[in-house]
């Protein structure tokens, strides 16, 4: 009897681990199905690195050279860094004795801003075109455009030629120098002072026309022109239907305020993102975030939070936050009930398109501090 107990009991072990052990497979099963989502410290697809050359492209077709040059005249190479899978927003280097060197644009007292690559000894190196004879030809900032400054290569005759780069496949992109602040000195690098950080960007129509150069400009000099009226590009998220639905700034009690892109210039391709605030244009800001998804934010000048939202016609709140990264774009979306993602884009009066996008200038995660918010991407509008 005691025996027969002992079987009976030493059973009943058997069958609670195979019970416990089902379970728990059961559940591993389960969770492995799930799809994790990509969070914002991931990007969104890894590729290899793609080195875009950059060239001056001549009225003919025919194309030149662009290179850094040290103080001994030795030449390095330029190029555009794809190091994911967008190419909307490119990083520019000097490729300068196994260095990366960062290209940027100078404040001067000159009448175009010079461009140049800096090493971290803080020694710059000109950035020149080289014709077949051997000629070393400037290449500036000849003219901004609200947040656009047209970089140009001057021949000898003072004609300008087009500076762009140019993917392995083909593929163009116009080289740019990009504001992101409202201030002449975008920061110090270097005990050097910035004006403009140099960009690949997508082509638009409209940059570089205006015949009237950066300070001729300020001076209020140079050709006289209508002074432009800001154009407001309405902002919306798109669902998967295609449906558009508002997106708004809410304060802590509820109250929604506009959020709007501004076109202040003849260029739209890279536009600021504003929440109008009880007569206040107020700064948006993806901030830094330990959350699942980056918190897009509106901030006053008190350092009071207001939150980015997308409002369906039902009343419905959903999120607004930055959800992936590609490199230097930080992907924004608004999030259904259900999880799924709807892009944001900017809608301008006549029926042009921007997206709504995060940008990265530095690699560092911190890109600044903004009255007391650490901020992890500025909100632009940009051509896609």
């Amino acid at each position: 009897m005691k025996k027969s107990k002992q079987s009976v009991i030493r059973t009943l072990k058997r069958y609670t681990y195979l019970l416990v052990f089902s379970t728990l497979l059961i559940g591993c099963a389960n969770n492995t199905t799930k799809e994790k989502p990509v969070t914002i410290e991931k990007e969104v697809a890894k590729v290899e690195v793609i080195a875009w050359s950059v060239k001056a492209i001549q009225p003919d077709g025919s194309k030149l050279d662009i290179k850094a040059i040290d103080k001994e005249g030795n030449l390095f190479d330029i190029n555009a860094i794809q190091d994911s899978d967008q190419d909307s927003f490119l990083n520019i280097k000097a490729f300068v004795n196994g260095n990366e060197l960062p290209v940027k644009m100078l404040i001067s007292k000159d009448k175009y801003a010079p461009v140049k690559a800096i090493d971290k000894g803080g020694i710059i190196l000109d950035i020149k075109a080289i014709t077949p004879e051997g000629d070393k030809l400037d290449v500036k900032g000849v003219v901004r455009s609200g947040n656009v400054v047209s970089i140009k290569v001057i021949n000898k005759e003072g004609e300008f030629y087009s500076v762009n780069a140019i993917s392995p496949d083909g593929k163009l992109n116009d080289v740019k120098g990009i504001k992101i602040n409202i201030k002449e000195k975008e920061m110090t690098l270097k005990g050097f002072s910035v004006y403009a950080h140099i960009k690949a960007m997508h082509p638009s129509v409209g940059e570089g026309d205006s015949d009237v150069t950066m300070k001729e400009k300020k001076k209020g000099k140079g050709k006289k022109k209508e002074e432009f009226n800001n154009i407001i590009w309405n902002i919306k998220a798109v669902t998967l239907e295609g449906k558009n639905i508002d997106v708004k700034a809410i304060d802590a009690e509820g109250n929604r305020f506009d959020v709007k892109a501004i076109q202040d210039s003849n260029q739209y391709s890279f536009m600021n993102i504003k929440a109008f605030v009880n007569g206040s244009e107020l700064p948006i800001k993806v901030l830094l975030s330990e959350d699942e998804y980056a918190p897009i934010k509106a901030i006053d000048k008190d350092g009071k939070l207001y939150d980015i939202k997308a409002i369906t016609a039902e009343g419905t709140i959903l999120d607004v936050k930055g959800v992936s990264r590609s490199g230097t774009i930080i992907h924004i979306k608004a999030i259904n009930e259900d999880g799924e993602f709807y892009g944001v884009k900017a809608f301008s009066p006549d029926g042009k398109l921007d997206d709504v996008k995060g940008i990265k200038i530095f690699d560092r995660e911190k890109e600044m501090t903004i009255r007391g918010n650490a901020v992890y991407g500025h909100v632009k509008a940009i051509t896609h």
